[in-house]
């Protein structure tokens, strides 16, 4: 298998055979030194909005994108006028800046930011190149204890603990492809039990799948995969590490189907 790497400090691009891509964009917990003493926030608070644990599910592709600064520092999943959160509006509420972050220090951020999808988009024009078309797993996580460590968690009812999220994709064409991956996601004996997997429930995607819809057209495929954090103790950050490989086992087992699917809705 033939495979070359993009890595800096801010992410990491793979790129291998397959039409497959696995993302975790917000896995990352670093922050630049230089701003690292402007947060008003302390690590933990930073943690906690973050996507800890993506980064270990994309091993399930030999094409992956890895993202390794914090989305408190620049997130890579909102338009370029929302990527750094200026206000609590921005951030659930949360003060992120002792003080407004100066201009250069911003534009620094948003060099990192520019040279990202710059990056991102040579290495999916060379899958639409090779393949014609391509599936990203965007891979996310999200909140159900808002009201505390102690505190209830969100009712089940409106928080599956998968939701697919398939906004501003063309769903009647890639219709093969995602009841591909949900029907075997929700098929997968999960410590013998099945997932709770549900498409556009809570969210239908962020920035970074409708970027690359709008930029490659029908030739992409973005699901927004988001996990509840039901595998960790979202308070604390401490992961049930035997949790954590099972979703990896979990996605897994899609990507077999999906690539079958994908072979019938786009033929090489």
């Amino acid at each position: 298998m033939t495979q070359t790497k993009t890595d800096n400090a801010y992410y990491t691009i793979k790129r291998g055979e397959s039409p497959l891509v696995g993302t975790a964009i917000h896995s990352g917990h670093d922050v630049r030194p230089n701003i690292s003493n402007l947060f008003a926030l302390a690590a933990e608070e930073r943690l906690r909005e973050e996507d800890p644990h993506t980064d270990e599910w994309v091993v399930i592709t030999d094409n992956q994108i890895i993202g390794h600064n914090s989305r408190f520092e620049l997130d890579l999943n909102r338009s370029p006028e929302k990527a750094i959160y200026r206000q609590p509006e921005d951030a659930w509420g949360l003060e992120v800046w002792q003080d407004e972050l100066p201009d250069d220090l911003a534009q620094e951020s948003m060099s990192r930011y520019d040279q990202f999808y710059a990056d991102v988009k040579q290495m999916l024009t060379e899958l639409k190149e090779k393949h014609g078309c391509f599936v990203v797993y965007d891979l996310h996580t999200y909140n159900h204890k808002r009201e505390g460590a102690h505190g209830p968690a969100a009712d089940p009812a409106e928080n599956p603990e998968v939701n697919i999220g398939t906004g501003n994709m063309n769903r009647e064409k890639w219709a093969p492809v995602v009841e591909a991956f949900i029907e075997n996601l929700s098929a997968y004996s999960y410590e013998g039990r099945h997932l709770d997997v549900r498409e556009n429930v809570k969210f239908k995607g962020g920035y970074f799948m409708r970027w690359i819809h709008d930029t490659f057209g029908d030739s992409a495929c973005v699901m927004s995969i988001e996990f509840k954090k039901f595998f960790m103790d979202e308070w604390s950050g401490t992961p049930d590490h035997g949790q954590v490989q099972e979703i990896r086992k979990a996605l897994e087992h899609t990507t077999r189907p999906v690539l079958q699917a994908l072979a019938q809705v786009c033929p090489s």
